[in-house]
């Protein structure tokens, strides 16, 4: 197949893009480093010429926070929404739209809003879509993994309020696998949860991480939720995983019944083991098929 993938540059995409070439499709990237600004990209008209001979989109731009010209509104809305149309005006009937877990009717911060407004308008088109929406993400080269891993490092493990926050970490294998299963899948225009087999707590998932990297069990330190968003409006400028807003969406957890993607997939999610943490999704992948 001939797939348009954009934000091929960040960690879904890369992987994304390594597994369907080595399954023979032909990946067509859209990314500020393949000269393609997507924020730029908000009319049908600008999208049209890219979709020109392709059989399918793939939408995995996001960002976690917003920095400069990086804004939700022209990421997360406006340039999807334009991809969306246009796809229907060329006639590519199927469209993978990454979403987020959180990204429903409960959602309540800027992130979860604006890809929800991007997933609900996918959902009204008539498109062999689907809506992916992973949990927490971890493997080899992922941010959040990596912010994770820097964590459980610390000589003593930082957590918001009690740190019994559910969490059910899924690996960017599965995610990748989930997509690859929906290029093919006859029965389409689906919105599926993608989550680990486990829930979680989010102190435990530290303290894991800090033993898969040699470590001993180390002491927590409870901070209140007003002094962590106070740190995280403070460490703005340093990151843009330090968001407020992040917080709340920490607070509020990553889970949801995972057996409707399950079905869909025809397996459980890969269990978690010190390996998979370092592995990219092709890595897992072949791996997974080798033991099968």
């Amino acid at each position: 197949m001939n797939i348009l993938l954009t934000g091929a540059s960040g960690f879904i995409s890369q992987n994304l893009g390594q597994v369907l070439t080595a399954a023979g499709h032909h990946v067509v990237p859209v990314s500020r480093r393949d000269g393609g600004d997507f924020s730029a990209l908000q009319t049908v008209e600008r999208w049209l010429p890219r979709l020109r001979g392709m059989d399918a989109v793939i939408n995995a731009v996001g960002i976690i926070g917003e920095t400069g010209s990086q804004r939700f509104r022209a990421l997360h809305v406006a340039a999807p929404i334009a991809l969306f149309d246009a796809c229907c005006e060329a006639g590519v009937a199927r469209v993978i739209q990454i979403s987020a877990l959180g990204a429903d009717d409960s959602a309540f911060s800027a992130y979860h809003l604006s890809k929800k407004a991007a997933d609900d308008h996918l959902r009204q088109l008539d498109l062999d879509w689907f809506v992916l929406r992973p949990s927490v993400i971890y493997g080899r080269g992922g941010t959040s993994a990596e912010m994770f891993m820097r964590l459980a490092r610390l000589p003593v493990l930082p957590v918001i309020g009690d740190g019994r926050q559910r969490l059910q970490p899924v690996h960017i294998g599965d995610v990748v696998a989930t997509v690859m299963a929906c290029l093919t899948a006859r029965e389409t225009r689906r919105t599926l949860d993608i989550v680990g087999n486990e829930k979680i707590e989010y102190v435990e998932w530290l303290q894991r991480l800090r033993l898969v990297q040699g470590g001993n069990r180390a002491l927590v330190l409870r901070l209140p939720v007003r002094l962590a968003m106070l740190g995280a409006w403070l460490g703005q400028p340093l990151s843009p995983m330090l968001r407020p807003e992040n917080i709340r969406m920490l607070i509020k957890g990553y889970h949801a019944d995972g057996r409707p993607w399950r079905d869909f997939l025809g397996r459980p999610a890969m269990a978690f083991s010190p390996a998979l943490l370092c592995a990219d999704a092709h890595q897992a992948l072949t791996q997974l098929g080798g033991q099968a």
